[in-house]
């Protein structure tokens, strides 16, 4: 939220089967006030190589965005694909900037190693403890790296123990396999709200929603757990990928949480609830 207004970058494919983002507005949060017809980011060889990486559907690019607003600046974290693998991008804009669409303004940087398979990292939307916050693991424990600034001015920053995007499972969940984190995390009045995406046990090959609580000082600890899904897959939604939902954006509106998902890589959906029945009902899990 910025204003009175959600605003979205999308990943779409283009006729060359290059990923990029739009970008488009809602005042409710479900329907779309405004969208525009031409990308407004995308890859421009960030990386000293650059040929491709087949992703999702896609033969490279970008994919994965989640927005994030602290003070002045807008950040938007996401996956590069190329031939170096999967990693992690990073881009910084003035909020003024992006409300004025001047997108060219936009600083960007790849802030995860050479070489290396890293996705799913997510900055937090404020400081913590007057640092800078990127979750960048969840499984078997949460792995955060904390940063006086988001400058980033060479690569390979962040070395997160796990390289690639299968973390393992928690003992005793519903996952078989952790994937990674979803929409950046929720500050809320019991621990910041996180939803992340895995595999579980009973679909093969599908991806389902979960979500958890994490400590508002020390967002490594664990409050509480969902036990199951919050969202499982739409089986009769043909895509790219079949039996996928994942999360990559979520907001507060009003007394609302809002979940913006994309089911098999093909159509981004949204899923709303009450947030304090939400949260309620979270807390009565450990």
């Amino acid at each position: 939220m910025i204003g009175d207004k959600v605003h979205f970058l999308y990943r779409a494919i283009g006729s060359d089967l290059i990923s990029r983002f739009g970008y488009a507005n809602s005042r409710d949060g479900i329907n779309l006030d405004e969208r525009m017809d031409e990308p407004v980011y995308q890859y421009n060889s960030m990386r000293p190589s650059f040929n491709s990486c087949a992703s999702g559907g896609s033969l490279g690019g970008i994919e994965d965005p989640r927005i994030v607003k602290i003070g002045d600046t807008v950040h938007v974290t996401y996956t590069v694909c190329d031939d170096d693998g999967l990693g992690v991008g990073i881009s910084s804009i003035k909020v003024d900037d992006f409300l004025d669409k001047d997108w060219d303004r936009a600083r960007i940087r790849v802030i995860s190693p050479l070489g290396e398979t890293h996705k799913n990292w997510v900055l937090f939307p404020e400081k913590i403890n007057g640092r800078y916050a990127i979750l960048h693991s969840i499984s078997p424990k949460i792995l955060i790296g904390y940063f006086d600034d988001l400058a980033f001015e060479w690569e390979g920053l962040i070395g997160s123990r796990h390289n690639g995007v299968l973390n393992g499972g928690w003992n005793g969940g519903w996952e078989s396999w952790i994937r990674g984190i979803g929409p950046p995390p929720i500050r809320t009045d019991y621990g910041w709200l996180v939803f992340y995406h895995a595999l579980p046990k009973h679909i093969s090959g599908g991806y389902c929603i979960g979500t958890m609580l994490l400590d508002l000082d020390d967002p490594t600890t664990i409050l509480h757990r969902a036990r199951a899904p919050i969202l499982t897959p739409w089986d009769n939604v043909e895509g790219v990928k079949p039996n996928v939902v994942y999360a990559c954006g979520a907001v507060v509106k009003g007394d609302e949480v809002l979940v913006y998902y994309g089911a098999n890589d093909t159509t981004v959906r949204v899923a709303h609830t009450n947030l304090d029945g939400f949260l309620n009902g979270l807390m009565t899990q450990n």
